[in-house]
């Protein structure tokens, strides 16, 4: 063969190449997916929201405010509520911010025990549920010099602590407060033993960090009724009000246990606002 006949056949392969090459099928290119968000949801009309929220309503006991056999009874223990009269001859409630010259000298105490505060935010974690607002909750306060205070479910706490500090001492001298419309007493003071204020087959748990350890949950399915318009028996809760120290059986020998909702220690709103946000769940 020829270099003219061999050149010839080596264009013939190359073109024949070339043309398979442009007609082999092209492969596809990969397409971007871009994620496109769900469309929002509209909004429900007047009309279905309110019937929503009323069939919720009738569904739970707490939220329609049915009357029911059994209330949740809770005692605040230990709060240092006392009063004290200072240099222009008015009453005033003992703490550790405004008188702490007057705890070391006079009294001879260290101050950080003069906590009213305690006593006020435990209060308004009580009163502020919807267990307190539907009347499933009845509140007691025993203070450092043993006076025994019962609270009406409709009472409304001041939320600043110099006004509260106002109705303490108010309470502690007249020994009762009554509204001023109607005349219904809101707050009194009542005799001790707080056992004979309590409904025959209550049980009484206090409340500690060195009590038998409970999840918030556990602790409701064990311990508190699954319906409370069913349950013959209520239950007390014992909660410290005090800045040092625990609940004691010493104190109150009808405790049946003493038990805790965690390994740490917790304020007192704390552990009232997890006990309560499980009740509410269950009832």
């Amino acid at each position: 063969m020829s270099d003219e006949e061999s050149d010839v056949a080596a264009f013939s392969s190359t073109s024949s190449s070339s043309e398979e090459e442009e007609h082999a099928p092209q492969p596809k290119k990969k397409q971007r997916t871009t994620s496109v968000p769900a469309p929002l949801e509209i909004a429900p009309t007047a009309d279905a929201a309110s019937s929503a929220i009323q069939h919720q309503t009738n569904s739970n006991s707490l939220l329609s405010g049915a009357k029911s056999k059994s209330r949740l009874i809770v005692l605040l223990d230990q709060a240092k509520l006392e009063t004290i009269k200072n240099r222009r001859g008015n009453y005033e409630l003992l703490n550790c911010d405004d008188h702490r010259d007057l705890c070391k000298k006079k009294l001879r105490k260290d101050p950080k025990e003069f906590r009213p505060d305690i006593c006020h935010q435990e209060l308004l974690a009580l009163l502020d549920s919807p267990l307190n607002k539907s009347g499933h909750l009845q509140i007691y306060i025993r203070t450092s010099r043993n006076v025994l205070i019962e609270l009406h479910p409709s009472v409304r706490i001041p939320r600043t602590y110099k006004r509260f500090a106002g109705l303490m001492v108010q309470l502690l001298h007249k020994m009762k407060i009554k509204a001023s419309d109607n005349g219904t007493t809101l707050m009194k003071v009542i005799k001790n033993p707080f056992s004979q204020h309590l409904p025959v087959g209550t049980h009484v748990y206090g409340m500690s960090c060195q009590g038998t350890l409970y999840s918030p949950m556990g602790l409701a399915k064990a311990l508190i009724p699954v319906n409370p318009n069913e349950s013959e028996n209520q239950v007390c809760f014992v909660i410290g009000a005090m800045a040092t120290g625990h609940v004691t059986v010493e104190d109150h020998p009808y405790i049946e246990k003493m038990i805790s909702i965690s390994e740490y220690p917790l304020s007192g709103a704390s552990a009232i606002n997890r006990i309560l946000g499980v009740i509410e769940h269950q009832w």
